[in-house]
């Protein structure tokens, strides 16, 4: 057979069609780069595996557990057109260069590409850490083989995570409730946001006093604040435990009474200088962003979410503006620290930059030196004013915040001093009081003239000084004192973890791979798992019940250090030191006194799932996670005062919006007593004997029916149906009818609401009859009003009251009107948020055609149908108009149908 003519083309398969555009450019003729969009193949579903396979080792997770737990791959369905392109285009190349990214996961999908294609053309592997010129002609000439080992860790990852969830998350089906999801790390990232209001919950806030005061000398005056009463040292905020117990040895407890009567005794007294001490003060610059960092600065500076941060960074990375964005190194290269030391001396002159370049090293746990930082692309840096014009709005602060980030890293460090000074008196009842100020003083700014690394929110905050410049004055000076008042103070609980916060905590507990925080978080939330209030996270009830269940019966895999452990491994298979199969075997099956997942979960015995779903929260009052949400229950029996039986348990909803620390034992009694019925008898229904009652539910008041179930006679009489072979099948379960329900009226409650009101709510939607062309008009009430409905054509009306008075003829009337969009009247909006951070335009969110929208008017986008109106609040519209902006805007292409193929002549 004759060998294939050489064409001299080169086949180069990237992740991203905008990666595939830039590198393009830079390969110029005989190159064609192609996107795979991504991964080509993965695991299926169970349930669509081949009959065949089914009932075998691979059936239950689409691995064959028996042998190696080998992986039993698909290529996508979406994705069977792009292989047989990538298919074509390789039959006219030379060579294959698999130029996906340099992490396990893009190893692993140049891995699929080769497995897949089968190219019978040299291959070589080619990476890069930014797509810039200089980078992808370094590259080829770097060219390498797939690297097995990360693949192997990458593919071990990708089962391990089938195994814990598809063993898992069952348990969870069956004893909290259905359509929840268990994960290695968001499991345990989801306890740790528990674990946060669990210590707010226990908190026992401690109230305590101090005084401050305002002091002159002649070279001025300044504030100082208490610190010692006859030499023993005031307490303040930290010196407390979350238990309102004071724990510092010989420290003063001032109470309202003991601030006051010192305060008082205070007045006119003889104020001195007691010392002044000066110290040199030296601060360094922050290491160049890793995914880790980049995520928590993004979220403290501009407000972006984590996963927003990993979008926009995406794109700068894959047009060509910053290095990798997924990485744990903060090392910089040669190049890097040389443009970042030219261009700091450029914009601040040259005694900004040390003698010698900075070199910092990772102090994460499990991180990897495969990359480095995340910086500007190129061998010189752009500024941000020099592709202002090229980039989005949230793209170019992402891209001005590296850019600063990584400069200020090999620029000099801030200096200065800090002076404090320490002044007393003695009060008229004997007591010594003496004060302390503190300033810094920030002589050369260094770094801090190019950027300055945001904080979290920490306790104590309140006990720090804040750096300001103190007057000149020398110990024994006299000092005049004005303004010296008490102030009371109290304890605050933990913070709740931020993305920000949480992203630094994972991270320093080595928990998961930085290049997944993003997706880690979101999910919990999408999961409902955890909330956001402002910034904050906040955990659902239905977490404290998934949580429980975990640490009672899969201690180790919601366990810190077991996760932690479990990336170190991952890292060993990465490194070639260990073998995926072997250490999967291990984690399953288990070994000696090591029981394994499997044995675990074959061995849970009994789960109470009452009791899982179930937390104290006061004497006699429960909360309970139930199918339809978390509800308080009484445990002192309810008596009907009529009949003096014991009836249901009394209970009262709980607010979807009240963080589980503010459902404190006053809080829940408060519910109990002002909860409205839970359910009334309002009679039966005349012609169907049906029972009508009001409830109150999740999303509202309520009327339905109870249609009682079959009894054993009827369910006997149903007719019985036969096989072929003539014997009889076993008895069907009746399909359950659907009750009739309606809503309540905004002017209706539970505890007034009649069975004719009742009835005529589920006898909605009203047929009020047909038009001239005999389309059928209706009249019912929706989530926004009452309306017609004519086929497609809906039209509000004025009240609810109105759904059983109006006629068709008014009806008629209505529709002959034109229908109303941009000319009707001007429409309230359903909420508004102030002014937006990015276009500083107002943010609103009002009713369109598809369901409610957020818009500052230039950026739409539509309320997640998770979200209710009542949920969504400033922080999330803001964050949703980010992503939707950092997306940018949808490319409408107009596309002609090609015209059939004639087949081809049979030879």
């Amino acid at each position: 057979m004759p060998s294939k003519a050489k064409t001299g083309k080169k086949l180069v398969i990237v992740e991203s069609p905008a990666k595939s555009k830039t590198i393009a450019k830079y390969l110029g003729e005989g190159f064609i780069v192609e996107a795979s969009i991504g991964h080509i193949r993965d695991l299926p579903q169970p349930s669509e595996l081949p009959a065949e396979l089914k009932k075998t080792s691979v059936g239950k997770f689409a691995v064959d557990v028996e042998n190696d737990f080998k992986p039993y791959y698909v290529v996508s369905p979406d994705k069977k057109k792009k292989v047989a392109e990538l298919k074509a285009q390789l039959k006219d190349a030379d060579a294959l260069y698999l130029a996906t990214d340099g992490d396990r996961e893009g190893e692993a999908i140049a891995w699929h590409l080769l497995e897949v294609l089968k190219p019978k053309v040299p291959v070589y592997r080619m990476t890069f850490g930014e797509i810039t010129k200089e980078a992808i002609h370094r590259a080829m000439d770097n060219l390498r083989d797939v690297d097995a080992a990360l693949v192997d860790a990458q593919e071990t990852r990708r089962i391990l995570d089938r195994l814990y969830g598809y063993e898992i998350s069952p348990v969870l089906w069956r004893k909290v409730a259905r359509g929840l999801s268990a994960g290695r790390v968001q499991s345990v990232v989801t306890r740790m946001v528990v674990d946060r209001e669990r210590e707010r919950m226990a908190f026992k806030a401690a109230s305590y006093w101090d005084l401050t005061g305002q002091f002159g000398a002649e070279a001025g005056s300044f504030k100082a604040k208490l610190a010692a009463v006859d030499n023993a040292k005031v307490a303040s905020g930290r010196d407390f435990n979350d238990d309102g117990v004071l724990t510092a040895r010989n420290a003063v407890h001032l109470n309202e009474e003991l601030a006051t009567s010192l305060a008082a005794g205070l007045e006119g007294a003889d104020f001195r200088v007691r010392s002044v001490d000066t110290k040199p003060y030296t601060r360094r610059p922050a290491a160049p962003f890793t995914t880790s960092t980049l995520q928590q600065e993004a979220g403290r500076k501009l407000r972006f979410s984590s996963k927003s941060t990993m979008q926009i960074a995406q794109r700068l990375y894959e047009n060509g503006y910053i290095t990798y964005m997924r990485t744990d190194s903060s090392a910089l290269s040669d190049e890097a620290v040389t443009a970042a030391r030219r261009q700091a001396s450029e914009l601040y002159g040259p005694e900004y930059v040390p003698q010698s370049p900075r070199v910092y090293s990772n102090k994460a746990a499990n991180a990897q030196e495969a990359h480095e930082a995340i910086r500007p692309a190129g061998d010189s840096f752009r500024t941000p004013a020099q592709v202002a014009s090229q980039l989005s709005g949230d793209e170019f602060r992402l891209y001005e915040l590296i850019w600063k980030r990584t400069v200020a890293s090999q620029m000099g460090d801030a200096k200065g001093s800090t002076a404090t000074i320490r002044l007393g008196a003695v009060a008229a009842d004997g007591r010594d009081a003496e004060f302390s100020a503190s300033g810094t003083v920030i002589t050369f700014p260094g770094f801090l003239a190019a950027y300055e690394e945001g904080k979290d929110e920490t306790r104590g905050d309140e006990d720090s000084d804040e750096a300001r410049r103190l007057p000149n004055v020398a110990k024994g000076d006299s000092l005049s004192a004005s303004d010296i008042v008490a102030v009371g103070h109290e304890t605050s609980p933990p913070p709740r973890y931020t993305e920000a916060s949480l992203t630094a905590e994972l991270e320093k507990k080595g928990i998961g791979r930085p290049s997944t925080y993003a997706s880690t978080i979101s999910t919990i939330q999408d999961r409902g798992y955890v909330r956001k209030q402002g910034s904050a996270l906040v955990p659902s009830w239905i977490a404290f019940s998934v949580v429980r269940l975990l640490e009672q019966h899969f201690h180790d895999y919601v366990d810190y250090e077991f996760t932690a452990d479990m990336e170190g491994d991952l890292d060993k298979i990465a490194n070639g030191q260990a073998v995926g199969a072997t250490w999967l075997k291990h984690f399953y099956y288990g070994e000696d006194a090591d029981p394994g997942l499997l044995s675990i979960v074959n061995n849970l015995g009994e789960i109470d799932a009452r009791e899982i779903n179930s937390v104290p929260i006061a004497d006699g009052i429960t909360l309970r996670v139930g199918k339809f949400g978390p509800y308080l229950e009484s445990s002192v029996p309810t008596v009907d005062p009529k009949t003096g039986e014991v009836v249901e348990a009394a209970r009262a909803n709980v607010p979807e919006d009240l963080a589980p620390d503010e459902l404190t034992a006053e809080k829940a009694v408060e519910l109990m007593e002002t909860a409205a019925p839970e359910e009334r008898v309002l009679g039966a229904d005349p012609h169907t004997g049906h029972t009508v009652v009001a409830k109150n539910g999740r999303y509202g008041a309520y009327v339905t029916e109870i249609i009682p179930e079959m009894t054993e006679e009827q369910l006997a009489s149903l007719p019985v149906e036969y096989y072929k072979n003539g014997k009889p099948k076993p008895p069907k379960k009746p399909v359950k009818a659907k009750p009739r329900t309606g809503s309540l009226f905004k002017s209706m409650s539970v505890e007034t609401i009649t069975l004719d009101e009742a009835l005529q709510l589920m006898s909605l939607p009203r047929v009020l009859g047909e038009d001239a062309e005999g389309n059928v008009i209706t009249v019912q009430n929706g989530r926004f009003g009452p309306y017609l409905k004519k086929g497609t054509d809906s039209r509000s009306i004025g009240s609810e009251e109105e759904i059983f008075t109006i006629t068709l003829e008014q009806a008629l009337e209505i529709y002959s009107q034109p229908k109303q969009r941009g000319a009707r009247a001007a429409v309230p909006p359903l909420a508004e948020f102030g002014p937006d951070p990015v276009s500083e335009k107002n943010i609103v969110v009002k009713e369109g055609r598809f369901g409610p929208y957020i818009t500052d008017g230039v950026t739409n986008i539509t309320v997640p149908r998770s979200t209710s109106l009542e949920e969504l609040t400033r922080e999330r519209a803001v964050e949703l108009l980010a992503e939707k902006r950092a997306k940018g805007p949808v490319k409408r292409t107009t596309t002609r149908k090609a015209p059939a193929k004639k087949a081809a002549a049979k030879k």
